[in-house]
């Protein structure tokens, strides 16, 4: 989903307690459960029935009200999970359960399995690893009683700042939509429909869901980059369910936007499943009605009464309300809801010792080694007596997921301190150093520093549960700090639903020095902060729990001030008011990289672990390791010359200490087995065979949308002025060396390709091509590559010098060699035309270009197409 971890338990509707109907004849159908004597097959007879899923849908609607229509076109608040459509008893109508996500049971669920973040699955390039993936969540989520799953993420990492980009499949539309593919057909294998996600353009979480976030991007771009992986995985996986975005696409939002929903998506692709609004993100009820969204969530503020309302005054036609609610029931037809019995709780532990070994398969395979300086890995049993295990994200705060939405609970998460322990055994000491101070927001505001207004409380942090009231202090976390307000007081409070609340904090903060504070305010829903009467962070809005930030002068002694406004329009709560003291590192942290840097020292093998914490409902503000943790690996590093990074991001960071280390490997987000994971790779026991699917630039200003009109946008206007020089199409195009290529990614091997073979050197326009290469295990290990062909399109095209048309990832024993095989299609040469609205393939030579990276193809060939004409991919 999207909107964030939603709680949505506020009390479940009682649709089932509605009074029963005293016979069909006598009473039109209602949502209650039917009563009588007649047979199931009398009063439900498309059950059974064995026409065409079509002419069920029919018979269907056919004995349905514009109530129970209008029923099926929006969710309820409450109930066990994150969105739920209710049945209707009255016509036999199962519910429709939904939860996230992409990485597995999301929003809080227990008892399943904490894979890799779909970064890591990316990574791997493997379209069978990323269904036997899929189908643990599918199989998870089932057990569960959920019958639709929030993913995958097809969204392009168009700045490794997004928040969300750790969820995605990376930078390059044809990777994602080849890992999409696999994933949608591994979860609709189990029986749990699959919903794609979020059409369209959605890449950034600042300004998420206000007409701020305005997508301007020309055609081209749009169809090549942001919309070509859905067409792919609509075209070749079918999914059940779409979702549409929080942003505008060129003025118009995109849950009612005619040119994604109901042109391209209908008219282009032919889709035929049913589109849900993200958590939130309607806006309209005729023209998001007429444009196509069929289901709004995760209540019907836009699509329960108003939309009845639009019926009643023409402006929604009953032809639209029919044809919304078809491909609902179709889909339901389709994966045998109406005929399957109520299955699996959301109580139910559903992880399993298989589910397990897939996510330590993942978070291996997953894995990019970047660099290894004179071999330094893998570490030999042999010869290292000793290792240093450095950093917070080595032990129990351990970055193994991101959060958000795509947050997934792990029963037993293996840290990397307690999975190289493990693996070295008896004969190798390893010993872990915090070093440097946890990763993340700055700490909680003491309340020692904090006098409270009379009849409010000191806290200022917390989390509250659900089901909150006005009447008295909410309901707390049980480890949570305690919050107290003085109720009622937030001015001007927002429009709230009967469950929503609002508060304010009042008192006055002294500080312990003079100089310049951040003061940094994180909630769920809306917060303000005022200091002496100024408003100094204005966070007042629906969102999932992010954070904003103030820089604020402030004198030793003192007193200043303080207001916290606060609301909650629905679900869990959460406040938070941290700050930083102005000076230098305090005498706990110098104490701490003391410790970690003599612990370097007298150790055979240093292994620093950093993180960078990415979330739904916020973005980064560059792309450098926050904290302190680029001095702590620079310390460590000059302290010990057998140092190893691993890197815990959901995105690309920049390494100032590149040249100072040994080697780096990228673990992403690894899910519960990371400790085991990152341990057998560190000694070899795998073989690192993961590539970037994400570019990882020098440095920010390299990012081919890193201006502020670009990124996060000016004046309500997010300028793609970058056209197609996405990722790595933007460093070829402008000629800018990235510290890590698209694609790339070493090995405890070597391979070489040789005997590159065109079948044709010339095709017509609606021709394939077969492109065969052999490659060769030259080393002395088994190991896996990752072979890569890119099309470079005729100059006067107008495309990127190359771009990714295939890949096939393969093993291979030492001395052996294979034959790998490409048959690429028309599509791989078309590119957009403006003027012709379609998929157009040019005459001109081709280039074919091989290799196991994008700044590695070491194998070249031409292929012409003769005899302009168009297709469609």
């Amino acid at each position: 989903m999207s909107r964030r971890v939603l709680a949505m338990n506020t009390c479940r509707v009682a649709l089932l307690a509605c009074a029963a109907i005293a016979s069909a004849a006598a009473a039109p159908p209602s949502l209650a459960a039917p009563s009588g004597t007649a047979s199931l097959a009398e009063r439900c007879p498309w059950i059974a029935s064995k026409a065409p899923i079509p002419q069920r849908v029919e018979q269907l609607l056919g004995r349905m009200t514009l109530d129970q229509k209008i029923h099926m076109l929006h969710g309820v608040r409450g109930g066990d999970y994150v969105g739920e459509v209710p049945g209707i008893p009255s016509l036999c109508i199962p519910a429709l359960t939904m939860q996230d996500g992409p990485a597995g049971l999301g929003d809080g669920m227990t008892g399943g399995t904490q894979l890799p973040a779909p970064i890591a699955l990316a990574a791997a390039w493997d379209r069978d690893l990323a269904a036997r993936y899929a189908a643990v969540i599918g199989t998870e989520q089932r057990g569960k009683g959920i019958t639709l799953n929030l993913g995958p993420t097809l969204n392009i990492v168009r700045d490794p700042r997004w928040g969300r980009a750790f969820e995605t499949y990376g930078e390059d539309p044809y990777l994602t939509g080849q890992i999409g593919i696999a994933y949608v057909r591994g979860m609709q294998g189990t029986g749990t429909l699959a919903q794609v996600k979020h059409l369209a353009v959605y890449n950034q979480e600042t300004n998420r869901n206000t007409p701020a976030d305005n997508a301007i991007i020309d055609e081209r771009t749009l169809q090549e980059i942001y919309l070509a992986q859905f067409a792919a995985v609509i075209g070749q996986a079918h999914p059940a369910s779409v979702m549409c975005s929080y942003n505008a696409i060129n003025g118009v939002a995109a849950c009612e936007d005619p040119y994604t929903l109901t042109h391209v998506l209908r008219q282009q692709m032919g889709y035929r499943g049913f589109v849900v609004s993200d958590w939130g993100g309607t806006h309209s009820t005729a023209a998001s009605a007429n444009a196509g969204m069929n289901i709004e969530m995760p209540e019907g503020e836009y699509f329960g009464e108003k939309l009845k309302q639009a019926v009643a005054a023409g402006e929604v036609s009953m032809a639209t309300i029919d044809g919304l609610v078809r491909p609902v029931l179709a889909e339901m037809f389709r994966f045998r809801l109406f005929a399957r019995a109520p299955a699996g709780s959301p109580d139910a532990v559903v992880t399993t010792p298989e589910h397990v070994a897939l996510a330590r398969a993942v978070a291996e395979q997953g894995a990019v080694l970047l660099k290894n300086a004179g071999g330094m890995l893998p570490l030999s049993d042999a010869t290292v007596r000793s290792i240093a295990v450095i950093g917070t994200g080595a032990g129990a705060s351990a970055a193994t997921v991101g959060g958000g939405s795509a947050h997934v609970l792990g029963a037993a998460v293996v840290t990397p301190f307690q999975g190289i322990a493990a693996r070295a055994g008896t004969q190798i000491r390893v010993r872990h150093a915090q070093g440097n101070t946890p990763v993340g927001e700055p700490p909680v505001l003491p309340a020692k520093y904090l006098t409270p207004a009379t009849g409010t409380g000191h806290g200022l942090s917390g989390r509250f549960y659900r089901n909150q009231t006005l009447s008295g202090s909410p309901a707390l976390a049980r480890d949570a700090p305690r919050i107290d307000f003085d109720w009622g007081r937030a001015t001007p409070a927002p429009s709230l639903p009967a469950d929503g609340w609002s508060a304010t904090w009042r008192g006055t903060l002294t500080p312990p020095a003079t100089g310049d504070y951040l003061l940094v305010l994180s909630s769920d829903d809306g917060s303000r902060l005022y200091v002496d009467g100024r408003l100094v962070i204005d966070h007042w809005g629906d969102h999932a729990s992010s954070s904003k930030a103030a820089t604020v002068a402030l004198r030793a002694g003192r007193p200043v001030a303080i207001r916290v406004d606060y609301y909650e329009k629905a679900g869990e709560a959460s406040l938070r008011l941290g700050w930083r003291v102005p000076g230098g590192p305090t005498p706990e942290q110098r104490a701490r990289l003391r410790e970690a840097v003599e612990l370097a020292k007298a150790s055979d093998v240093a292994v620093v672990f950093a993180d960078s914490l990415q979330t739904e409902g916020s973005d980064l503000p560059d792309i450098d390791l926050p904290g302190n943790q680029n001095a702590l690996i620079a310390a460590v590093a000059a302290a010990n010359p057998h140092t190893v990074v691993v890197l815990n991001t959901g995105s690309a960071v920049t390494m100032p200490w590149l040249d100072s280390v040994k080697a780096v490997i990228e673990a992403w987000y690894p899910g519960q087995e990371a400790g085991h994971a990152i341990a057998a790779l560190l000694f070899g026991d795998v073989d690192p065979s993961g590539k970037l699917p994400v570019t990882f630039p020098q440095r920010l200003a390299d990012v081919p949308a890193s201006t502020p009109a670009q990124w996060p946008g000016v004046d309500g206007r997010v300028e793609y002025s970058e056209g197609l020089g996405v990722g790595y199409r933007g460093y070829d195009a402008r000629g800018i060396a990235p510290l890590f290529a698209f694609g790339s990614g070493l090995s405890y091997t070597r391979f070489a390709f040789s005997d590159l073979e065109v079948g044709a050197r010339e095709i017509a326009p609606t021709g394939n091509v077969r492109v065969a290469v052999t490659l060769t295990n030259t080393g002395a290990r088994q190991g896996a590559d990752v072979v890569q062909l890119y099309v470079g399109h005729p100059a006067d095209v107008g495309e990127p010098p190359r771009q990714l048309k295939g890949f096939r990832k393969v093993s291979l024993a030492p001395g052996a060699a294979q034959r790998v095989t490409f048959d690429l299609p028309a599509s791989a040469f078309a590119t957009w035309s403006e003027q012709a609205h379609a998929w157009q393939v040019a005459d001109g030579v081709y280039r074919i270009m091989l290799g196991d990276a994008s700044d590695h193809l070491p194998m070249h060939a031409t292929v012409r197409v003769s005899g302009a004409g168009s297709t469609q991919p």
